[in-house]
């Protein structure tokens, strides 16, 4: 049975003081009333009402019940009013996950949606893996992949990317500077060990491809960590142009072969369902798509200043 219902129809019947008047507040037939207040006094398994030809009187559970029922109804009319309101304004705990390397980069963007939105709570946690949403709880996912497979989540795309090779000023003068692809064979080039990709690095150009395949002198699930390794001068790496820009602007390393682009991927923003769609999900994804292409445009500006290539 519909108990939330039949305890609508016993507070109606309550307050209007009949079975008749309730069932025309309602709508309803006279026993459809009186069906639905029976069916509620079986299932607490006590009566709750007395019933004269002349009056209708509330015997002392039914005092207790209706006093507890008020509550649970109002309760239950707060409750879906901010359920409906949580579509229209933007409020609270919203749960974001994504790369970590990433995550730096939009905490920014974190920091002035907050501004915007100060009613919203964020919650971002980073890992190196894509996570899924519904099992883990988030609410949007931000994934970087070369394309998704089909699933049940919406996925919007908020951006693209693509890795370079890098190299420190000091490596590539005791080593000299690769003027192809093929010549970071004779070079010790850094492995980040990347799930979606092979190991071997693939250059495309008007030639065909060309592979260089790393060594093992250092590998590494972390692009921050090869960026590192490369400004100590460990060798080579290819990672996301957006791990680089710092060091590249502060003149910590330079770009290589700068014609090439490689690993292009999207980035998306995966979440479960478009069908009532939260506020803070769908200001947060619009936010996104509005913000981070500018964010990976000033990146590229550094990427492509001759003055940051060798």
């Amino acid at each position: 049975m519909d108990v939330l219902n039949s305890l609508r129809v016993f507070v109606q019947v309550v307050d209007s003081g009949s079975f008749t008047a309730a069932a025309q507040a309602l709508d309803l037939s006279t026993a459809q009333v009186s069906r639905l207040v029976a069916d509620l006094e079986q299932h607490v398994q006590a009566r709750l009402l007395q019933r004269t030809t002349r009056r209708l009187g509330l015997t002392d559970a039914g005092e207790r019940f209706l006093l507890r029922g008020r509550q649970i109804l109002e309760e239950m009319q707060v409750a879906t009013a901010e359920a409906r309101g949580a579509h229209l304004k933007p409020s609270g705990r919203l749960r974001v996950h994504t790369l970590h390397g990433l995550g730096m980069l939009i905490t920014p963007l974190i920091a002035r949606y907050c501004e915007l939105y100060p009613d919203v709570v964020f919650e971002l946690s980073l890992s190196q893996r894509n996570p899924d949403p519904l099992e883990e709880g988030h609410d949007v996912v931000i994934s970087i992949a070369q394309e998704l497979a089909d699933s049940q989540f919406v996925a919007q795309v908020i951006g693209q990317i693509y890795s370079a090779p890098f190299a420190s000023p000091a490596y590539l003068q005791r080593h000299g500077v690769p003027a192809s692809p093929a010549a970071l064979n004779e070079h010790r080039c850094l492995r980040l060990l990347d799930p979606m990709y092979s190991d071997q690095w693939q250059f495309h150009d008007a030639e065909g491809e060309q592979g260089v395949l790393p060594g093992p002198t250092f590998q590494s699930n972390v692009a921050e960590s090869m960026v590192n390794a490369s400004e100590a001068g460990m060798g080579v790496s290819l990672v996301p142009f957006y791990a680089a820009t710092r060091p590249l602007s502060e003149g910590r390393l330079l770009r290589l072969l700068p014609a090439y682009r490689l690993r292009e991927r999207n980035v998306y923003a995966l979440y479960p369902s478009r069908r009532f769609l939260d506020a803070k999900v769908r200001t947060w994804v619009d936010f996104l798509q509005a913000e981070l292409p500018q964010v990976f445009a000033a990146h590229e500006a550094v990427m492509n200043d001759p003055r940051h290539w060798a």
